[in-house]
């Protein structure tokens, strides 16, 4: 068999990397090969696609969610849908309004007005263009009632609720009250005085539905009671117990952390959905 000649060989290497890993240090090589620029160029694309997913797992079940630039949080899609009731009430009224001057336009020519009472007996198609915009938004008007009966509901939210009078709760920490609870929104809470690692207690029976950490609140800690009465502490600088976990009224939870406008617990107390001031029910 004749033998390669160099240039052959050379023709041969065209196109081939050689990748070498080396400690300088001991003067020992830890890896060698050599490859074809196609097979570097899917392991380097591979290792950045890998690296991609792991980022995105990391990023989109985690907290680390929180602080991506516009992510929503529940305060932001609160006042979202708080904006879209107003706005739908405002075409509502816009409506109410188009359908009186219609039939201000109708009696000046000489038709007989619209009652909104009997339309949907009317005939649509001897309707002016405002009239039957008005009779389709008739639907929406009722859902605005509804919409206003459930932000009727919202404004009485912070009224006492008798009936978790009757349950015995524990007190999560002997303090002073330096923050009270009030009805408005990002102050449905009361703060306590407490001394870093002062030790926080569970309320009632329950479960441990959920914990967090971030900057300004430290460890958060959410406990799901019976009766759907919910409590939550946060300032916490350690925790004593995990999701899921079951707890018993007195079971040590959570430690308070440190803080820099001093050592407090923030907790919050919600009945069947409803904030509620804990003070009512709770002797702290």
């Amino acid at each position: 068999m004749a033998q390669k000649t160099k240039p052959d060989r050379e023709k041969e290497q065209t196109g081939r990397y050689h990748v070498l890993l080396e400690d300088k240090k001991n003067d020992h090589k830890i890896f060698e090969t050599t490859t074809k620029g196609f097979n570097l160029a899917v392991f380097c694309l591979s290792v950045v696609l890998v690296l991609l997913f792991l980022g995105f797992l990391l990023t989109a079940h985690t907290p680390l969610r929180q602080t991506i630039p516009g992510y929503p949080t529940p305060e932001t899609r609160q006042a979202a849908m708080e904006n879209l009731l107003k706005v739908d009430s405002l075409e509502n009224v816009l409506d109410t309004w188009a359908f009186q001057v219609a039939n201000i336009q109708r009696i000046v020519t000489g038709q007989p007005p619209i009652s909104i009472d009997p339309v949907s007996t009317a005939d649509p198609t001897s309707l002016s263009d405002s009239a039957r915009a008005v009779i389709a938004a008739n639907d929406s008007l009722l859902r605005d009632e509804l919409r206003k009966q459930q932000l009727n509901t919202e404004l009485h939210r912070h009224s006492p609720i008798t009936r978790i009078e009757g349950m015995h709760l524990f007190t999560p920490l002997k303090g002073v009250i330096i923050h009270p609870f009030s009805p408005v929104q990002e102050e449905r809470h009361l703060d306590v005085s407490a001394t870093e690692g002062s030790i926080v207690y569970a309320i009632a029976d329950g479960t441990v539905l959920f914990t967090q950490w971030n900057d300004s609140d430290l460890y958060s800690i959410v406990i799901q009671h019976d009766s759907g009465l919910v409590s939550i502490c946060r300032h916490c600088g350690k925790l004593l117990c995990q999701p899921g976990d079951k707890v018993s009224a007195g079971t040590q939870v959570a430690v308070v952390g440190a803080q820099a406008v001093g050592a407090h617990l923030h907790f919050e107390l919600w009945y069947q959905g409803e904030a509620v001031d804990p003070s009512l029910y709770i002797k702290f």
